[in-house]
């Protein structure tokens, strides 16, 4: 089984549609069982609050439920829980290696870099714009699946 975790910032926006665009991708390959996925923030300002109105209106437009989802901040028991911890900006991953005490097994990443990209994931709570996060996201999900599918870390 491949476990993975997306973070953001606030667990509001970009990770928790990381998780759920990738839920989507794997049970509809009929691959549920292969995977873990869940996401969680760097920060604590969102605990507990619920995916933010704009995001889920974008999952739901492309047909993804997140209902019942609600921020929580990772930990660095989450290190040893996961096989990826899959970050959206560089902010985030300087948090994920300050929160897990560093990154001895490479398992931190930006969910971008797996698509050849070189910068963050655009941030919808900065510039209001979900469809191009969505975008982002997509793309970054589809190809993490395909370099799992190839064996690559």
């Amino acid at each position: 089984m491949t476990r993975i975790l997306f973070i953001c910032y606030g667990n509001i926006c970009r990770s928790p549609m990381a998780e759920f665009v990738m839920r989507d991708m794997v049970k509809k390959a009929g691959r549920e069982g292969e995977f873990s996925i869940a996401s969680a923030a760097t920060s604590t300002e969102e605990i507990g609050n619920g995916v933010y109105p704009p995001a889920r209106r974008m999952l739901r437009e492309h047909g993804i439920d997140c209902a019942g989802k609600t921020a929580r901040q990772m930990t660095r028991q989450d290190y040893d829980r996961y096989d990826l911890l899959i970050g959206m900006d560089g902010a985030n991953l300087r948090s994920m290696r300050r929160i897990c005490g560093g990154d001895p097994e490479d398992k931190l990443r930006l969910l971008l870099n797996y698509a050849g990209l070189d910068r963050d994931v655009a941030d919808p709570w900065y510039t209001g714009d979900f469809q191009a996060t969505w975008q982002d996201v997509n793309a970054g999900c589809r190809a993490l699946l395909a370099a799992i599918d190839r064996g690559e870390p």
